[in-house]
């Protein structure tokens, strides 16, 4: 897996668990950023995957 694959997979576990604990502890508003991010860098993830897949073929 690529580094940057591996960096957004990073990002976006602790924005996930960042989202959990602004849900129960925080304001709502900012619960729904972190799941913004964690989507985000989600994405990224599966697409430095898949990229690198496609230039080791």
């Amino acid at each position: 897996m690529p580094r940057l694959a591996l960096y957004s997979l990073a990002v976006c576990l602790l924005a996930t668990a960042a989202a959990v604990v602004s849900f129960v502890r925080g304001p709502w508003w900012l619960g729904v950023v972190w799941v913004l991010l964690a989507g985000v860098s989600s994405n990224m993830s599966l697409y430095y995957r898949r990229r690198s897949r496609q230039v080791s073929e």
